[in-house]
């Protein structure tokens, strides 16, 4: 491949957002296999994964069974897609958070990446400023599984003046299930007698022709 063509060079010359996804992951990969180059395998894993949102929520164990990765490749994706998400978080922290664009902003580059749901309390101040993200649950989302006690626990332990609900699906479907409207209705109850509100609960999903990237029980008046 030309000097000009290749994914380190065209990096260097045109900054990473002129790179395909196939090139970046192809740099981290530095090598390939017999018969493949680094290019082609990146190619190769977004095809055999399904996407670009699909290769972040893989695990190490799911990449080095790809051939021509291995498990010490396999760890640098992982990392990558970690700190990704880690960034898109950290920028978003010191802004007001009462909207789905916020929590989106907040949360969605590192929740769209779990393979299972999880039920997070973001705890706010009086003016709607960001004091800490708690995970309450992972696993389904259930009343079995979740009770209200344990998103207020959270709440009162760090002197939270509101919260919102986030979770996800890792379907990529935002729409509430019966047992999501459920555990919204029982905590925003709950809250209401301690006197921290729930702002809202937001729905995580991935955004596809037709269907939106969450879902916001507040914009659908169901709070």
């Amino acid at each position: 491949m030309p000097d000009e063509e290749r994914p380190r060079e065209r990096l260097l010359s045109h900054g990473a957002s002129a790179l395909k996804t196939s090139e970046l992951i192809a740099i981290l990969l530095r090598t390939g296999r017999q018969g493949a180059s680094a290019l082609a395998i990146g190619e190769e894993v977004l095809a055999r994964l399904g996407g670009i949102e699909e290769l972040g929520r893989a695990t190490v164990a799911d990449l080095a069974k790809i051939k021509g990765i291995g498990p010490a490749k396999a760890i640098q994706l992982v990392a990558a897609f970690g700190l990704g998400a880690r960034l898109s978080r950290t920028q978003a922290e010191t802004r007001v958070v009462e909207s789905p664009a916020d929590v989106l902003a907040l949360l969605g580059a590192e929740m769209r990446l779990l393979s299972q749901e999880s039920i997070r309390m973001i705890l706010l101040n009086k003016k709607h400023h960001l004091i800490r993200i708690e995970e309450i649950t992972r696993g389904l989302v259930d009343e079995s599984l979740f009770h209200p006690r344990e998103g207020l626990r959270a709440a009162v332990a760090h002197n939270a003046a509101a919260v919102i609900m986030v979770h996800n699906h890792p379907s990529g479907d935002p729409k509430p299930s019966p047992a999501d409207r459920q555990v919204t209705q029982a905590f925003a109850s709950a809250a209401a007698l301690m006197e921290i509100p729930l702002l809202d609960h937001i729905i995580l999903g991935s955004e596809s022709v037709g269907r939106s990237a969450y879902f916001s029980f507040k914009e659908h008046n169901l709070l």
